[in-house]
């Protein structure tokens, strides 16, 4: 006969072992991001080592191209099977995916690390929504740079970076008389969308590209400084080699350090590729601002979290904000990915002159939002689009042009 009692007080026991366990259990993150280049790869590592440090199981889910990415995160939330950790940009994407009631707010981690006073007022408006902080920043980019190959340079007998376009389209002539490919071109619609807004930025000013981005100005927008944007932009087609379309950027960024191209126009994180390969700025390689600029246009990566159903998932998450903002993980991060650290009460002499030149620009205010952070994804669209079939086009209509631009904003 079945001892009922003693069988019971087993089963209890044996729940209370399970529960304990479970209790117990390490928080597991499967991590959702675009980053797979050497550099990203590295600059993530620095964050998945202090989460394993402090307890945590990581799962790592990379898929390349950040269109790619989201687009399979987004199957993953139709599908009701989202990731612990979303690499997102701050800006009006992830407020989507806030609206719909699909993302967990971090408050309680952001209150205890006191964000509000370490973090620039101009990044924490943008991972706050309606009081509520639902991002935590790895770091900011900036995407005013030009990139370039010393021994290019030296052996097409330049000796000094270019800071006007005339100087620039100079300077690329003399790269193509040595026999190099003078830019290095990453052939995606949105690569070139941060070169077209590099040379806008030149020509319409910090006030008039936030007038455009923020606000659709269209005196801005009917403005010179827009038609002498295109025409320079659509001079570079005649700098670039025939493999340029659908190159990936870091393929691109390969083309500078060996020496095959002499620049590339790329955010701050194609430095990352470059110090990848055991090269120093400065004595391999260079890292100017575009010409002309007056400022830098930046954008902010971060972390987001999917609303999950365990307990153990909602841990993960606040253990990995917790790990984001940390000062020495920031500090690792920024020196693998290239960006600016988003703290800013981090020691700029642990950082190279690339960095340095970054925060300095920081610091004076002179830095206006990337356009994926002021407009619409669908806005984001049109404006790709826009900028792709500009540069597809060997001889586009340049008032067309000018209209079409304009009708994005309308």
């Amino acid at each position: 006969m079945i001892d009922t009692t003693r069988l019971l007080l087993a089963s209890v026991a044996l729940a209370a072992t399970f529960a304990a366990a479970q209790a117990q259990e390490a928080p597991k993150a499967e991590v959702f991001s675009s980053w797979t280049s050497g550099g990203e790869g590295r600059a993530l590592q620095a964050i998945k080592s202090e989460f394993e440090k402090r307890g945590g199981t990581w799962e790592n889910s990379s898929i390349a191209g950040f269109e790619n990415a989201n687009a399979a995160f987004q199957n993953r939330l139709v599908a009701g099977d989202p990731p612990t950790v979303k690499q997102l940009i701050v800006g009006k994407d992830p407020a989507e995916f806030i609206a719909l009631g699909l993302m967990t707010p971090i408050d309680d981690v952001a209150t205890a690390g006191n964000w509000d006073a370490v973090l620039p007022k101009a990044l924490s408006d943008y991972i706050t929504y309606d009081g509520k902080t639902y991002l935590a920043p790895t770091g900011i980019h900036g995407e005013s740079w030009m990139f370039y190959s010393k021994a290019a340079f030296e052996a097409a007998g330049i000796t000094e970076e270019p800071t006007t376009w005339d100087a620039f389209f100079a300077d690329m002539d003399k790269l193509a008389a040595a026999g190099l490919v003078p830019i290095a071109w990453g052939g995606q619609a949105w690569q070139e969308t941060k070169v077209f807004n590099m040379v806008l930025l030149s020509q319409v000013g910090l006030d008039g590209f936030l007038k455009i981005y923020a606000d659709g100005d269209q005196e801005v927008l009917a403005s010179d400084g827009v038609r002498n944007t295109l025409e320079i932009f659509g001079r570079m087609r005649d700098y670039v080699d025939e493999g340029s379309p659908g190159r990936n950027w870091n393929d691109a960024t390969a083309m500078v350090i060996t020496g095959k191209a002499g620049v590339q126009f790329m955010g701050d994180w194609a430095k990352g590729e470059f110090t990848t390969a055991g090269q120093v700025p400065g004595e391999d390689f260079g890292c100017a601002f575009s010409p002309a600029t007056p400022g830098m246009i930046y954008i902010g990566d971060a972390f987001g979290f999917p609303k999950v159903s365990d307990p153990n998932g909602e841990a993960a998450q606040k253990l990995i904000a917790e790990v984001v903002m940390d000062p020495a993980v920031q500090v690792e991060f920024s020196l693998n990915k290239g960006s600016i650290p988003a703290r800013t009460d981090l020691d700029a002499s642990l950082f190279d002159m690339c960095t340095q030149k970054g925060m300095a620009m920081m610091a004076e205010g002179k830095i206006v939002p990337e356009h994926a952070i002021t407009l619409t994804p669908e806005a984001v669209g049109m404006l790709t689009d826009f900028v792709g079939e500009f540069w597809s086009d060997p001889s586009p209509d340049i008032d067309d042009a000018v209209a079409q631009f304009s009708a994005v904003f309308e």
